[in-house]
């Protein structure tokens, strides 16, 4: 359960991040190879919602994928719901780009909105939890409130 005080805190920050590029790079060491797993933001999503929820203590710790996020989601008490609410955490369905398919991850706020991060701009944007219909939310989740 996440008390109100922190929920609000939480919802706050969320709202708050839009156009950070905090969650931009994560660099990891692949052999000798160095590189930036986010790509300058453009896949920066799971990084962003697992960044936001391990500061307030609501999931593990902070990962790069979606799937890495949505177990530790499921493993931290968050339950899959059938309707969004305002803190839940929506998930969409896999979209090709480029060679690539990848899931993508990001916040309900209410009223037909979401935060999650911009593929193109590379950093959290507001937009309509639906993307206009261009993509579909395949899970939601929510962790109850104290």
């Amino acid at each position: 359960m996440i008390s109100r005080n922190i929920y609000k805190t939480y919802l706050a920050a969320v709202k708050n991040s839009i156009g950070s590029k905090t969650f931009r790079n994560f660099w990891v060491v692949d052999g000798k190879k160095k590189f930036d797993a986010m790509r300058n933001g453009e896949l920066s999503c799971a990084f962003f919602v697992s960044g936001i929820l391990t500061m307030f203590g609501l999931i593990e710790r902070i990962h790069g994928t979606v799937a890495s996020t949505i177990s530790d989601l499921e493993k931290s008490g968050w339950q899959k719901v059938r309707r969004p609410r305002i803190g839940s955490i929506l998930v969409w369905e896999k979209q090709l780009f480029g060679i690539e398919e990848h899931s993508h991850i990001g916040f309900y706020i209410g009223g037909s909105r979401a935060i999650s991060n911009n593929v193109r701009k590379g950093f959290p944007a507001r937009h309509n939890w639906q993307f206009d219909g261009k993509r579909k939310v395949i899970a939601i989740y929510w962790k109850e409130i104290k």
